[in-house]
């Protein structure tokens, strides 16, 4: 792709993100693929040479490419948001005149429930299940504990860092979307179990960093690896299709409101930057309102 200048723009677009916008990993590696992605298209399709030549039509036609292979329109509006960041970037660094993507409409995304893990499912792996009574062991519990107990998403939680547990307050510092930080505030039951994995993590030869969760050869946990052990426990009690993660961050938020808590109180837990975000759980919650209506009132 030796077009738009060598790729040097989309290189300086991912050091942008990274550094000043501090987007997490994942979304900067998202970012770059989807870029590369379209760059590929317009050189295959259009031979163009300069990014003021694209115009929306061209957009337009790597889009509608997109949708013959089916692709969901919740990634396409991921590949938009990555376009208009993108060409954003270009105005602003006076690269281009004019944006091509104000004259783009993202398609509606389908409407998804949030899967999550019932009571018992969740009861009867954090009980039943027997984790190794050794460093990966307790590494594994803490994790699971902390997603099911703090709603955190997976970046939250491997960018912990040593500082960020006050074991006195009961709270965890989490540093989220945005690099906002919140509280989210844990039991005792939690903060023992972090101070026991703690106490092994000290006994480790290698430590590169003063993050909290880190592997027996002293490095970073990573995403692969957080994916993957979500996905083996919750394995074992649940028959779940999906079983990441995200999952029990949707567990979290879900048994707190089938338990009463304030929306509000739940945006803030969760980090959701409005309501809207938060409130596509209250159906799961009426869902079950409804069931224990219907088993329990003579006329229902």
């Amino acid at each position: 792709m030796a077009i738009f200048a060598g790729m040097k723009h989309l290189e300086s677009f991912v050091a942008y993100i990274q550094t000043e916008k501090r987007y997490s990993l994942h979304t900067v590696q998202s970012y770059q693929k989807d870029l590369e992605q379209f760059f590929l298209f317009i050189e295959n399709d259009y031979q163009l040479q300069e990014f003021k030549l694209i115009s929306h039509l061209h957009i337009r036609s790597w889009l509608a490419s997109l949708s013959q292979h089916e692709m969901k329109a919740r990634s396409i509006n991921r590949k938009i948001s990555t376009l208009k960041s993108f060409f954003k970037y270009l105005l602003r660094q006076e690269l281009i005149l004019t944006n091509p993507t104000l004259k783009i409409i993202s398609p509606k995304n389908e409407k998804r429930l949030p899967n999550f893990a019932n009571e018992s499912s969740m009861d009867a792996l954090l009980r039943n299940v027997e984790f190794a009574d050794d460093y990966k062991g307790k590494l594994e519990r803490l994790m699971i504990e902390l997603f099911y107990q703090t709603g955190m998403r997976r970046s939250e939680l491997i960018g912990l860092m040593l500082a960020d547990i006050n074991y006195y307050d009961y709270t965890i510092k989490v540093l989220g979307k945005g690099n906002k930080e919140r509280l989210i505030p844990i039991s005792k039951q939690l903060v023992d179990l972090i101070q026991e994995f703690v106490a092994l993590r000290s006994n480790l030869e290698s430590k590169e960093s003063s993050h909290l969760f880190l592997l027996e050869n002293g490095k970073q946990v990573y995403d692969k690896f957080v994916y993957t052990t979500v996905k083996k426990y919750l394995s074992l009690t649940t028959t779940l299709d999906k079983r990441s993660p995200h999952v029990l961050r949707h567990t979290f938020a879900t048994h707190l409101l089938n338990a009463g808590a304030d929306l509000n109180a739940v945006k803030e837990l969760l980090g959701h930057a409005n309501l809207n975000a938060t409130q596509v759980y209250m159906h799961n919650s009426i869902e079950r309102l409804k069931e224990i209506h219907k088993k329990a009132h003579p006329k229902a």
